[in-house]
């Protein structure tokens, strides 16, 4: 990880993709996550969804 990455909490990310808790953790296994995956995440699945 670099200097000066974020990491976001569950909260954060249950925020961010509109999730409820148990689907955050299902998809981290309870880590925090680095900000700039799942901005990939999000841009890849809008990606698929205008596909």
């Amino acid at each position: 990880m670099t200097a000066g990455t974020e990491l976001l909490t569950v909260p954060q990310v249950m925020e961010r993709l509109q999730l409820g808790r148990t689907a955050v953790y299902d998809l981290i296994r309870a880590r925090r996550i680095p900000a700039p995956a799942l901005d990939h995440l999000i841009t890849t699945r809008l990606d698929q969804e205008a596909a």
